[in-house]
């Protein structure tokens, strides 16, 4: 055995188990502009792209070929605000819309959102919205972050989804009272990706990965092949560790669920915003999919995650002041099959 030779495995995504939410959740890095710093769509598929290098490369202006995929991004629905202080939620505030409100509990949402009265409506006709139940009154002064609550709406796309995700999105501003003037804002209606992204900004996407179910070491860690003459077996490891200390490292190349992990890809480039379905749709639909009914993102390059896999998008945390002039030249759609 060299003992020169790095370990297998990065220990960044130990312990490799199932996601327990397809749902992820992701860090948000403070943004001084007003503006809403992340959305989610579904993950279409993968075509061909061309675009005008616009990067310091050796490449700088020429035309570029390239993979690119394709997400379907419906709008999403702003129910609530949620108030934060030292990291301890201080209280939701929710829309007026009953039906909304409805809906959300026949998908069990919220059980604390169950008994909404009439009296917890607020007499304020600009505001238009409902004070949560068992919270403290939400205040600029009570708070020192707050973000935005909402649902995805997989029922107008084609993907044969019912029930929607439910999540927070967090916001950009100076202060508490940027924020809150943009939440109120916000409120009760749609926020399509348009409003959140422009064409050429850098973007982190975080997504649950395709599950594999139980795989052995070998595809797990990319431990090498044995000799069929020295074991007998070949997909094993040579060890299970040395004799002192005598029990097996949690380290040690071992078979194990592999896929369904929450991963985080950065610095991924939009490459074109559009809501023009019939330049993306091919002839007889995406694999596995079918087509795209709503607003479309195309990013550069792939995603985590197999179709119809919910992807969640925010602005950049290491590279959130870059944005890059996409001249696009081609987009296929070509058939797929």
């Amino acid at each position: 055995m060299d003992l020169r030779r790095p370990k297998k495995g990065s220990r960044a995504f130990r312990p490799k188990k199932r996601s327990e939410t397809q749902v992820a959740t992701m860090f948000w890095l403070a943004c001084e502009e007003k503006r809403v710093l992340g959305f989610a769509g579904y993950k279409v598929g993968m075509t061909t792209v061309a675009y005008i290098d616009q990067s310091e490369s050796p490449t700088k202006g020429q035309e570029i070929v390239g993979a690119g995929t394709v997400l379907e991004v419906p709008p999403i629905y702003v129910y609530g605000i949620r108030g934060y202080n030292c990291g301890t939620i201080v209280g939701d505030i929710l829309t007026t819309d009953e039906a909304k409100l409805r809906f959300l509990n026949m998908n069990n949402f919220h059980k604390n959102y169950s008994k909404l009265e009439v009296a917890n409506k607020t007499h304020d006709t600009n505001s238009n919205m409902i004070k949560k139940v068992n919270k403290k009154e939400i205040t600029e002064d009570k708070i020192d972050d707050l973000r935005i609550l909402v649902f995805t709406q997989p029922n107008k796309t084609f993907i044969g989804k019912k029930h929607p995700e439910r999540f927070e999105l967090a916001l950009g501003g100076k202060n508490v009272k940027d924020k809150f003037a943009l939440a109120k804002n916000l409120i009760g209606k749609e926020l399509r990706v348009k409003d959140v992204f422009k064409s050429g900004e850098i973007i982190d996407v975080i997504a649950i990965t395709k599950g594999k179910g139980l795989q052995g070491a070998v595809k797990r860690f990319g431990s090498n092949l044995q000799r069929p003459k020295a074991t007998g077996k070949r997909r094993h490891v040579g060890t299970l560790g040395q004799w002192h200390p005598t029990y097996v490292l949690y380290t040690v190349p071992q078979a194990g669920q592999t896929g369904y992990h929450k991963r985080t890809e950065l610095n991924k480039s939009i490459l074109k915003i559009s809501e023009n379905i019939d330049e993306i749709n091919p002839n007889g639909g995406f694999p596995h999919y079918g087509f795209v009914k709503n607003d479309f993102i195309i990013i550069k390059g792939s995603v985590p995650g197999p179709t119809k896999r919910l992807v969640k998008m925010r602005l950049s945390v290491r590279d959130n002041n870059s944005y890059r002039n996409i001249k696009f030249t081609y987009l296929s759609n070509e058939p797929k099959q």
